[in-house]
């Protein structure tokens, strides 16, 4: 007889997708009080007169459907597009302390915010303020400061081209480089590593590309859930029998077998069509293990073909034309061992092999990844070595072939373009020198990593986010908790509550701002903003619903607001005339960056355009012009993973989650209903405990060998749950597994926080279960 699965816990059978998918989206236009409204605004999304999605930021089809929407963007749309409200009289209810005993998802779900608001210590009370006297007590609290350089300015990807370009701007005339942004916890080390190997920090495929690759690889992500538009391309090159490969350490629904809700055959028949051809479940950190197993395969395969008479399957031209480093390469795959990789990756030497013959077989490969592989301790080496997969086959700048890096936030990669970086290169201080007419500050400025340190060490004193959830996307919460509170500053922009804006500092606002699906009206009239997708298309995207409160404001307003009050007329800049109409925003941005060009002209052509991508072009812009070859030096992720017990935690979202945002509690896909205080563990790993599934555990990080000596990190009372993950793996929910990540365990090339591989400690639990 089976024992009873812990409460919540369920066996998931059913496909991703389909008929599930639509209830679920049903089920969020009603419990946001928005069932007739929120269909007329689902129909809106995602098409050429409309507003792009928040959800992701997945490409749109050059001829859009009346459904470009998937669930989770639904639940994204409804969030923002919500009836409820969150006012003064809100907060004459409840003061700052006692919302701190509130869920994240409690906060959040009390609705959108109304009114500017100024925190008052006295009542305990966020009360609120006008617009001016907000602006000016900012500017002056800036000035204030010794140095420009002890103030953080972070920012969310939701955030439009035109919001991002102006914050740049105004940071840098106020004389600071402190750029933390939500890339620098993602896709970082593709910002980072992918120029050093191809010469641009971004994808070179487009969305056509899929329509002609002869094969897909795809890497720790998640796209039933993080972005599930890319499910529909997904599911028709599976339809045309292109192979599918997945290595990633949990089995994911969608990419086991997928319902297109737009599929009426599927819907009608309750069919589904199977996507992975092949689905490896990698250890967590294996993954510079398997890329180097199958470049090592590819190098036995061309060796086997070239001495039976064969030219070999490398891409001998495009390998002698434009890529340098493959001899110290190949020395380096020689040296490393089919065992040493096998136990590093948890598979087989068979099961990478075959990954090996189909990449070898097929003439065009698209590889995509996500953050199962940017955040991790090595997470930039995992980025190059995807890279020197792709280079071994001539597999980037051409037709049906190239590296795809998955982001998540539907603009991160577009702020990053737009000056959102904490290295500014020669261009972009050249360009803002000559438009702007003054000279930008040019040092390194902080990262995430860097701005929480500098905070939490006193040594920054302000913090302005345009957007986000800083304090609880970042690792070590206890410490960046205890850092916020002490700042002099703290503004928020912001269309809902979060825990961020209750750690409060000396002077801290609240700045309601408008979302993607509002109607924003300037002083020429309605607008629009922009936004770049995954593969660098920038197209137009336009709210059309009644703001949730006259008071509120646009981001290029308000930013436009706190520039004038911080700068006075320093450098002459009018920040009313480009707010006034963004055409005077993208005139800039376009004389800043001239691959710009023609920008109003062509952001007004439906669909919008591309960015030109180097690479693409097999135009390779590094340091000496060619696209390089990058060893990765061994194959361990972490040290500590070598001591006895210890685990390797990977964070994961569930279906019913954006980034921090919790929508609900449930995690349909793998089986999970109104609960998160779980830890997926292998069977094996609870018997070597002592442990069942039920039991009450305690997850601690291990201590680092050699290191200063910190304060144990843990979480008590997590309940086990056996799941279908590799031995010596685990996997928990983020944010709420932050806990035990150190703010020293990153990636020191991206500076990217190891969300992803986590050495830990599991035992059981002191805590009783409550039955």
């Amino acid at each position: 007889m089976k024992s009873k699965r812990p409460k919540g816990i369920h066996n998931y059978n059913a496909a991703a997708g389909g008929w599930g998918a639509l209830r679920a989206v049903a089920r969020a236009l009603k419990e946001q009080q928005i069932v007739a409204q929120g269909s007329a605004t689902l129909l809106k999304a995602n098409q050429p007169d409309g507003f792009d999605c928040p959800g992701c930021a997945w490409p749109d089809p050059k001829h859009t459907s009346s459904f470009e929407f998937c669930e989770n963007g639904a639940k994204a749309i409804t969030w923002e597009s919500t009836a409820k409200r969150v006012g003064p009289d809100f907060f004459e209810r409840h003061t700052v302390s006692k919302l701190w005993e509130w869920s994240d998802f409690e906060l959040e779900g009390e609705g959108r915010l109304t009114h500017p608001l100024m925190y008052d210590a006295a009542s305990d009370r966020y009360l609120p303020v006008e617009w001016d006297d907000a602006f000016a007590r900012i500017g002056s609290a800036l000035n204030a400061l010794p140095d420009p350089n002890m103030a953080e300015f972070y920012t969310s990807g939701r955030a439009s081209n035109e919001a991002a370009f102006l914050y740049q701007l105004f940071v840098r005339a106020f004389g600071t480089n402190n750029f933390p942004d939500c890339s620098n916890m993602c896709h970082e080390a593709t910002s980072v590593g992918l120029p050093h190997s191809i010469g641009v920090g971004k994808g070179t495929v487009t969305l056509e590309d899929f329509d002609n690759a002869d094969a897909i690889f795809s890497f720790g992500h998640n796209p039933g859930t993080n972005h599930p538009r890319m499910m529909t391309t997904l599911h028709e090159a599976a339809r045309r029998n292109v192979p599918i490969i997945v290595f990633n350490p949990l089995k994911e629904r969608a990419l086991e077998k997928f319902a297109a809700p737009q599929d009426p055959v599927e819907m009608i028949t309750m069919g589904s069509t199977p996507i992975a051809s092949a689905y490896h479940q990698v250890r967590t950190g294996g993954d510079v293990a398997v890329l180097k197993g199958i470049m090592k395969r590819v190098i036995e395969l061309d060796e086997l073909d070239q001495a039976a008479g064969g030219k070999g399957v490398l891409d001998r031209a495009f390998i002698d034309q434009h890529t340098t480093g493959l001899e110290a390469l190949i020395r380096d795959l020689d040296v490393t061992s089919w065992e040493t990789i096998s136990r590093k990756s948890g598979l087989t030497r068979a099961e990478i092999e075959s990954a090996g013959d189909v990449y070898a077989a097929a003439k065009n490969v698209i590889v995509c990844y996500g953050m199962g592989i940017t955040q991790h301790r090595h997470g930039t080496s995992n980025v190059q070595q995807i890279a020197n997969l792709l280079l071994l086959r001539g597999n980037i700048g051409r037709k049906g072939a190239g590296i795809a890096p998955i982001r998540g936030h539907s603009n991160v990669q577009g702020d990053r373009t737009v000056g959102i970086t904490e290295i500014p290169n020669k261009a972009l201080l050249d360009g803002i020198e000559r438009t702007f007419g003054f000279k930008p500050p040019d040092a390194k400025g902080h990262n995430t990593i860097e701005a929480v340190k500098a905070i939490v060490e006193g040594r920054s004193k302000a913090l302005l986010s345009l957007g986000g959830n800083l304090a609880v996307a970042m690792s070590d919460p206890a410490t960046t908790f205890e850092g916020m509170r002490k700042l002099d500053l703290a503004v928020h922009m912001a269309t809902k509550l979060n825990r961020t804006h209750l750690l409060t500092a000396k002077q801290s606002f609240l700045l309601p701002v408008l979302g993607r699906t509002d109607l924003d009206v300037q002083m020429s009239g309605p607008q629009s903003v922009t936004v770049e997708d995954s593969m660098s298309m920038v197209h137009a995207s336009r709210g059309f619903l009644k703001p949730p409160s006259e008071h509120l404001m646009s981001e290029p307003a308000v930013i436009a607001g706190i520039a004038k009050a911080t700068l006075g007329n320093r450098h002459g800049i009018d920040w009313d005339e480009l707010t006034g109409n963004y055409d005077n925003i993208r005139n800039k941005i376009e004389h800043v960056f001239p691959d710009f060009f023609d920008f109003n002209k062509r952001v007004r052509v439906p669909g919008g355009f591309r960015l030109k991508i180097p690479a693409s072009q097999r135009e390779w812009r590094t340091s000496n012009g060619k696209a390089n070859f990058i060893v990765a030096e061994g194959l361990d992720e972490d040290i500590r993973l070598s001591q006895p017990g210890v685990l390797t935690l990977t964070t994961i979202r569930s279906h019913s989650q954006y980034n921090t945002t919790i929508y609900d509690m449930d995690d349909r896909y793998r089986g999970v209903l109104g609960r998160r205080d779980i830890i997926f563990l292998n069977k094996s790993d609870l018997e070597e405990r002592g442990l069942a599934e039920g039991d009450l555990v305690d997850v601690e990080s291990a201590p680092e060998i050699d290191g200063p000596l910190e304060y144990p990190r843990r979480i008590r009372g997590l309940t086990a749950v056996e799941y279908d993950i590799p031995a010596g793996s685990a996997a928990g929910y983020y944010p709420e597994m932050n806990r035990v990540i150190a703010l020293s365990h990153y990636d020191k090339s991206s500076g990217t926080p190891g969300y992803k591989s986590v050495p830990v400690i599991i035992t059981r639990s002191l805590t009783r279960a409550i039955e």
